[in-house]
């Protein structure tokens, strides 16, 4: 029977186990503990995220220091504060019944002479990043040149984020017949630079295949127009409704950006980014793990010290630079034995990404449709017909039901369900009814390069009351192609739409003499969709006065307003930054921008608490 006593732990650590209620060890924890404790040696544990690391080296450390004396024995090496301080309370709920060990956290953001306090007051444990620890060391603020153990914790992020001086600095102040273990996810050639340089004969531990994803994390990749981004974005949250998620982004620049749009359409969103003070950092985690944000928008960077459990979705916006750091991503989710989800949201030039992607985690991706707007309401009414059913009867209500049946009364059951249920198919059919397909644009692009498609400019557009939606309808009508009509795109004075080659003569000859409400209209042959020129580029400097073209008159949504189901706006659920002219609370509580008068402010549903636009 695998349980912790079996691998030789000390009742002292035995009884915190049983306090914090676990029961067998991961696989991790099974292979490394026997190990750590029996053998004074060098180790290097490969395990992926989550998979309980941190009590696979926390308990033999705290078994194996000696708490009566003062001295720093053991120094672990951790990439962020949050992780840091992660770390640290884990290892002070392990060791509370060993008296008198003492575990002490030194990162940046802190003030640095209390953590030099409370090390001289003796500290058997230290857990530090790197740059904190430099900065002590240089002020010799700190003595590590006599510890008998040094953990470097999730070493191959350390390295991605340009440790590796950092790093070998630290180790070359302590003593060279210490023990070394190295735990990490992946072995990228740097992390075995550094064990090869710095360890001794290490025995290696891995649980599943080095650089291997998550057993547990199914994967999964969207394929749209670069612009449509967002845009999918969006549709995969209104399609998963209790969606508890980190979204990915390459930059903190566009991890502000992306925070600050699923803001202002009424998500839980936040971000999380190194601009942000310590203070903020921490307000935003607190609300992320009370699922006041359901969309955690964050870098790479900053999101290595998320340790919750019951992520349901990574959402890659952006693939990283790195591919190796996509295992740490879908990581964050499939935890603690649960299943889990990686979304990858990429353009068709990023496809060839994801069969590296395929090849070095060693899973298959899935490719999927991005949900239309039919599809997210049907998802959403069966979401509130599960969330009517579950619901906990209120017996509060009991004295204003006979007043309720006498508004009712004369409604059959099924006219009842319709009626309660059209409060809510009527905001979410609105919504969607004139929104585009976001795969058809990949199709249509496709069809484009490979000869089959061909793409017309129009010289109509919203000026003559068109719309992409009513442009298209009439199209159809008028060449009698009907769906053969796609991607159409309606812009200020001109717009643009394709039909099949095969169509092409047609189509040209249908436009050659052709007048609408007594004006002129012709159609050309295009690709170049930045400019009203069409075949020709006369008309390129007009049509930029006139704000319709995408070079001069970019709209921010095209689609007819792709909006998407908005949630319920929490107190902690905000960006930091905020946005000029607009109302945002950054994490700290602080606000910037002006605020919407009220009249403008988006309206609750009480069905589904989720914000909602203000009718138009």
């Amino acid at each position: 029977m695998n349980t912790f006593k079996a691998l030789g732990l000390n009742d002292a650590i035995l009884q915190a186990v049983t306090d914090m209620g676990f029961t067998e060890p991961s696989e991790v924890q099974e292979k490394a503990i026997p190990v750590l404790l029996r053998e004074a040696t060098d180790v290097v544990a490969l395990a992926q995220t989550g998979t309980g690391k941190t009590a696979a080296f926390g308990f033999p450390l705290i078994q194996k220091v000696d708490a009566t004396s003062r001295k720093t024995q053991g120094l672990i090496i951790s990439p962020t504060r949050e992780l840091c301080l992660q770390i640290t309370n884990e290892l002070k709920s392990y060791s509370k019944y060993v008296k008198g060990l003492n575990t002490v956290a030194v990162y940046g953001g802190a003030n640095i002479q209390e953590q030099a306090r409370q090390i001289s007051r003796g500290a058997q444990i230290i857990v530090a990043t790197p740059g904190r620890m430099q900065d002590m060391m240089r002020r010799n603020l700190v003595d590590i040149s006599g510890i008998d153990f040094c953990i470097l914790d999730e070493a191959d992020e350390m390295l991605n984020m340009g440790f590796y001086e950092d790093i070998t600095t630290i180790l070359a102040d302590t003593p060279k017949n210490k023990q070394t273990w190295l735990f990490s996810a992946t072995m990228p050639k740097e992390v075995a630079r550094i064990a090869k340089q710095f360890m001794n004969d290490p025995i290696e531990i891995t649980v599943g295949t080095k650089n291997m994803g998550a057993e547990n994390v199914s994967h999964e990749y969207y394929m749209v127009n670069a612009r449509d981004r967002y845009q999918a974005l969006k549709r995969l949250a209104d399609a998963n409704p209790e969606i508890f998620s980190v979204v990915f982004c390459r930059t903190k620049r566009d991890t502000q950006k992306v925070a600050e749009q699923l803001i202002e359409d009424g998500y839980n969103a936040s971000a999380l980014h190194g601009d942000l003070s310590q203070n903020q950092r921490d307000l935003v985690m607190k609300s992320f793990r009370a699922r006041q944000i359901q969309m955690l928008v964050a870098t790479d960077v900053a999101a290595r010290g998320i340790d919750v459990d019951d992520i349901t979705h990574v959402i890659n916006y952006q693939l990283p630079d790195e591919i190796e750091t996509y295992t740490h991503r879908s990581g964050r989710t499939g935890r603690a034995g649960k299943t889990g989800i990686s979304m990858v949201i990429v353009s068709k030039s990023e496809v060839r990404k994801v069969r590296t992607l395929e090849k070095i985690i060693n899973k298959k991706f899935i490719q999927k449709d991005i949900p239309t707007g039919m599809e997210i309401c049907e998802v959403q009414l069966m979401h509130l017909a599960n969330d009517i059913r579950n619901t906990t009867i209120n017996e509060e209500i009991n004295p204003y039901l006979f007043s309720i049946n006498e508004v009712l009364e004369g409604l059959s059951r099924e006219e009842l369900i319709k009626k309660v249920f059209s409060v809510e198919f009527t905001r979410f059919f609105n919504y969607y009814k004139k929104t585009k397909d976001l795969n058809a644009g990949v199709v249509a692009d496709m069809k484009e390069e490979s000869g089959e498609s061909t793409r017309y400019f129009i010289n109509v557009g919203q000026r003559d009351g068109f719309d992409w939606m009513s442009l298209k309808d009439f199209l159809k009508d008028l060449t009698g192609l009907g769906e053969g009509v796609y991607k159409v795109d309606c812009k200020d004075s001109f717009s643009f739409f394709n039909t099949d080659t095969e169509h092409k003569d047609t189509i040209l000859a249908l436009f050659e003499d052709f007048n609408l409400k007594g004006r002129s209209v012709h159609v050309e042959i295009t690709k170049d969709t930045r400019s009203g020129g069409g075949g020709g580029g006369k008309r390129k400097r007009n049509d930029r006065r006139s704000g319709g073209s995408g070079g001069g008159g970019r709209r921010r949504d095209d689609s007819g307003g792709d909006g998407g189901f908005k949630k319920r706006r929490s107190s902690g659920g905000s960006s930091s930054g905020g946005g000029r002219g607009r109302s945002s609370e950054n994490a700290g509580g602080e606000r910037r921008g002006k605020s919407k008068p009220e009249g403008e402010r988006e309206n609750k549903s009480p069905f589904s608490g989720k914000r909602r636009r203000r009718d138009r």
